[in-house]
């Protein structure tokens, strides 16, 4: 379960820790659509991580988080093709249904 601790409000049910080289490289990358799932990508440092929809075919909703898992940064209704690189340094990247975050903002905390 990913939670908005802030709000107390649970966005996703179920996540899969991408923590390998393939995982973060391929993502979501041909797979079906996520169903209250969401794929959670784990940095060993914190930067700028540019994400890319090629081969996604569906719309998703993505929060970056610093170390203390606050989000920095919220791309919501990623479409498939775009590409998005946001203006903070960031340690987890979470990808998720479209329409998952609703309330979320910078500054919540999400606990996974």
């Amino acid at each position: 379960m990913i939670t908005n601790s802030s709000i107390g409000f649970d966005l996703v049910d179920d996540h899969r820790l991408c923590r390998s080289l393939w995982s973060k490289a391929t993502g979501l990358m041909f797979r079906k659509r996520l169903e209250n799932r969401a794929f959670v990508f784990e940095f060993s440092s914190e930067r700028i991580r540019s994400l890319h929809m090629w081969f996604v075919f569906y719309p998703i909703d993505v929060l970056f988080l610093d170390q203390s898992r606050k989000v920095v940064d919220i791309k919501k209704n990623f479409r498939p093709f775009e590409v998005y690189t946001p203006e903070k340094n960031c340690k987890y990247v979470i990808e998720m249904p479209a329409g998952s975050v609703k309330a979320t903002e910078i500054g919540d905390t999400i606990i996974f």
